[in-house]
């Protein structure tokens, strides 16, 4: 099998079984009126990396970072987020979890997938600007910082406005603020954050390749 074959194999799998996840995590629904509200944009993006895989548009490194976004959301919209049970597993695993170690107080799941959203999505941007719209890689770093960041304000816009027209019950559970005022100003944050040290990281990266194809010339 040549290597297009085969990282295309990949690519298919994988959002097979990101859907395969989506459709287990549906069973038997512990926040059924939430869960469902924050998948429209999952069935959306599956069907865009399906379509994606097909055309092979991107590296199979650049896939696996969408894929790998998409399963963390998923998990996190089986529990609303602020339920995702991560502390009780340590504790089963580890005797204690993450509460006990950093004196936590809040379920810091969503913290994490924002952080996640800033980590994972800079590659498959990057490569996309720099494949199909020409663009240098510094030209495609300062993108797709302006696209994590720009994307995670209006997230933030549209979970303001749901708080403003939504019962306020109802508003908090899709939310997940858990009583923290600042918390859409810490996501973005942690989700700019994220976009930093992956721009920093694919950088250095693409500075190590040039240097190494200029060494093997001279």
């Amino acid at each position: 099998m040549s290597r297009d074959r085969r990282e295309k194999c990949y690519q298919f799998a994988s959002v097979l079984a990101a859907t395969a996840l989506l459709a287990v995590s549906l069973i038997h629904p512990i926040y059924p009126h939430e869960q469902w509200l924050q998948h429209p944009p999952t069935v959306a993006a599956l069907a865009a990396l399906f379509w994606t895989a097909k055309r092979q548009w991107l590296s199979t490194a650049a896939m696996t970072c969408l894929v790998a976004f998409l399963v963390l959301h998923i998990v996190g919209a089986r529990w609303i987020y602020s339920y995702v049970p991560y502390d009780q597993a340590c504790a089963a695993v580890f005797g204690s979890g993450p509460n006990e170690w950093f004196s936590w107080t809040r379920n810091h799941y969503d913290r994490f997938v924002h952080l996640a959203f800033g980590l994972l999505l800079p590659m498959p941007i990057v490569e996309a600007a720099k494949r199909h719209g020409g663009l240098s890689r510094t030209w495609a770093l300062a993108v797709a910082i302006g696209v994590v960041g720009t994307a995670s304000a209006g997230y933030e816009v549209f979970e303001w406005l749901l708080a403003m027209i939504a019962a306020p019950e109802y508003a908090e559970r899709y939310n997940g603020q858990q009583g923290d005022m600042w918390d859409g100003q810490k996501d973005m944050a942690l989700a700019l954050a994220g976009a930093l040290v992956a721009a920093a990281i694919i950088a250095a990266r693409g500075a190590r390749s040039t240097a190494t194809i200029v060494s093997v010339e001279s």
